[in-house]
């Protein structure tokens, strides 16, 4: 007699455990269209931060590329009291870094998004392509003080 009830009382403890352990298809499905709808916001918000970090960037190096029209400008106005033979040299050196200058906000113009790879790959690019460009102006105003 005792055995009967106390296979009774143990089947009776198992259900309730295996019932209350388990969620219905229904809890399922909402728990995975939360995780969905928190995985797009984070998406998203990744996104957001991808294209204001661009926005950044192409806005400091165009600053940057501007202040070099300016020094080349004023570097201009300063050869023009050179001797000729040296005018024509820093004239012609001039030009140069004013094609360099445009052809890097040309560049940074004509940027595309199109991943983060590539966005890392354009930034180290244009990076070193900016530290040459000032490095050669250092380069020239250092010969003309000479």
């Amino acid at each position: 007699m005792k055995n009967p009830i106390l296979t009774l009382a143990l089947t009776t403890l198992t259900t309730c455990t295996i019932l209350s352990s388990c969620t219905s298809a229904a809890d399922k499905v909402k728990n995975e269209q939360e995780n969905v709808i928190d995985a797009n916001e984070k998406l998203t918000e990744a996104e957001q931060e991808y294209y204001a970090e661009i926005e950044d960037y192409k806005n400091e190096n165009l600053d940057k590329i501007a202040a070099n029209q300016k020094s080349i400008a004023d570097f201009k106005a300063r050869v023009d009291f050179d001797k000729k033979e040296a005018r024509d040299d820093y004239n012609k050196r001039i030009l140069e870094l004013d094609q360099k200058n445009s052809d890097l906000k040309k560049k940074m113009d004509e940027f595309q998004e199109s991943g983060k790879d590539n966005w890392s790959e354009f930034k180290k690019e244009f990076n070193r392509d900016m530290e040459e460009l000032g490095k050669a102006f250092k380069d020239l105003t250092n010969n003309n003080v000479k």
